[in-house]
């Protein structure tokens, strides 16, 4: 077969690849294509603009800046970081070296990170092994989070000073134009492209089910652990935006979530973020986080995509509910022991107790206690309730506008299962991009549980390519339906039960959907 040329030319100008080596041969990739013009100075809080095209040829041979975030969150490997900025507007695309008589499959993942952290250039998120098992093209994509990309200061905008929302969501959306523009001429197929991410990934794969302007640039979804109400409402955007600029001016400041000042004054906001440096920004950033944690409103986490009603006219349960999401086949689904990673590493979930604050039925409360009884359990119900329960909902409301498969992934390899944490967060993706094969990951796989992790990565990757590829997953995995409820469980073999812990998604549903909704829903 042809072998593929490392220089592409696209719509703004010519990029040049590297081949692969070692572990990667058989491989091209293009790190740190720009999508957009660099956000900075008063592109900050501007929806993504286009690039300027370049004149010769754009060499593309390493990962663009991280987007801002605290330095720890961009190591690449012990001692390395990668350098951070707001211009951050980069992707990558990882593809076979050889040439396809038809075009290939795409598939644009989106990483996780809560909207505070993340980047393309981790590690895990090499595109290259995916592309080569499978015969796909990967696209991987830089997108702003935190205050420079999901703070909504759009109240305050201007005839001199425009500010948009959700530019981190605009992000991701001129992340997949670009790909309508240019995957043609990497052998990618614009028809067939799957848009995939994991956690707050996960959650913007449904957001984008939910957006619009989406619409037409995605032909599959995978969202792989989201957490769905990872939400910010219109009400809660305008309290974390007042109370950003005044932390901003006043880094001393301590007040609760009334607002009992004056409103600030557009002037003296653009004045105020735009004279503040990133790393100010960043830090304030961080305060902000303690002031949502404390302040007990209804959105915990200030920064995540707002529902402005324009942009994003619903939250992602609300749209699938009325039948409004993209009609686009989807799969969804969580880890079996999602929590292990935030109990023992990253305290950023609710407590059992906080999960259980809006449940008012006494009944309905005590009989989701008595289904959570043992220490971990606890852990286990303060996960369902941020990850699993709202994901299962979401997938039996998109069941009835496009076909939906809901998978639990229970591996874990040998040593995880020894320790505990077992299926935990994001274990998946060590399966999807196939990095038990990688330095990073091959410990793992060595300490045990070699075969099984060959056997896991073959899987995940066919399933997911097979999906981007036909629009289902496997012949054997059926749709989820709300009278039928069929799981596939991701394990070494898979398998599929019908309503794994239905108790458990009983009880829950009864919190959340209306007890006469229920009863027409049984007849």
């Amino acid at each position: 077969m042809a072998v593929m040329d490392t220089v592409v030319a696209l719509v703004e100008g010519a990029v040049q690849g590297k081949r692969g080596r070692g572990s990667r041969r058989g491989t091209i990739s293009w790190k740190g294509i720009p999508f957009a013009a660099p956000p900075v100075g008063e592109k900050r809080w501007h929806a993504p603009e286009p690039v300027t095209p370049w004149p010769g040829t754009l060499e593309c041979f390493d990962y663009g800046p991280a987007p801002v975030q605290e330095k720890l969150f961009t190591a690449r490997a012990s001692g390395r970081f990668q350098p951070r900025s707001e211009d951050c507007l980069t992707l990558n695309v990882f593809a076979p070296t050889t040439e396809s008589v038809t075009p290939r499959p795409v598939m644009v993942f989106n990483y996780g990170g809560a909207y505070i952290l993340g980047g393309t250039s981790t590690p895990i998120y090499d595109g290259s092994y995916l592309a080569r098992s499978r015969d796909v093209i990967v696209v991987t994509v830089n997108y702003r989070f935190g205050p420079f990309g999901f703070l909504d200061l759009s109240d305050y905008s201007t005839p001199e000073r425009r500010f948009d929302s959700n530019v981190g969501l605009r992000d991701m959306i001129a992340g997949l134009e670009w790909v309508q523009r240019n995957i043609g001429a990497f052998g990618g197929d614009p028809d067939r492209v799957t848009v995939f991410g994991e956690s707050a990934g996960g959650s913007a794969v449904l957001t984008l089910l939910s957006t619009p302007a989406a619409q037409g640039l995605f032909s599959r979804a995978i969202s792989q652990s989201p957490a769905p109400e990872l939400i910010v409402s219109k009400e809660n955007a305008q309290i974390f935006a007042d109370e950003f600029v005044r932390l901003v001016a006043d880094p001393t400041r301590r007040r609760g979530p009334e607002r009992t000042e004056e409103p600030l004054d557009p002037a003296d906001v653009a004045r105020i973020v735009d004279g503040a440096s990133a790393h100010e920004l960043l830090r304030i950033g961080n305060k902000l986080l303690g002031f949502a944690r404390a302040a007990n409103l209804s959105n915990p986490m200030p920064f995540a995509p707002t529902v402005d009603g324009e942009y994003l006219p619903q939250t992602p349960l609300d749209a699938a509910r009325d039948g409004n999401t993209l009609p686009v086949p989807t799969i969804i689904g969580n880890n079996k022991d999602e929590g292990e990673l935030f109990a023992r590493f990253w305290d950023i979930m609710p407590d059992a107790a906080q999960a259980l604050v809006g449940v008012d039925d006494p009944e309905i409360k005590m009989e989701l206690e008595l289904l959570y009884p043992g220490e971990r359990d606890q852990v286990r119900m303060s996960a369902d309730a941020t990850f699993w329960e709202p994901t299962i909902r979401f997938a039996g409301y998109h069941s009835e506008t496009a076909p939906t498969y809901v998978y639990r992934y229970d591996y874990a390899p040998a040593v995880l299962n020894a320790t505990g944490i077992g299926a935990t967060h994001a274990t998946e993706l060590l399966a999807v991009f196939g990095i038990y094969r990688d330095p990073i990951g091959v410990g793992l796989a060595a300490a045990g549980s070699w075969g099984s992790t060959k056997r896991i990565t073959a899987t995940m990757q066919s399933n997911w390519t097979w999906f981007a590829r036909k629009g289902v997953p496997s012949p054997a995995w059926p749709a989820y339906r709300k009278d039928d409820r069929r799981v596939m469980i991701l394990d070494d073999p898979p398998r599929v039960v019908r309503d794994p812990d239905g108790a458990r998604r009983a009880a829950w549903e009864r919190v959340h959907v209306p007890a006469a909704v229920l009863v027409e829903a049984t007849r």
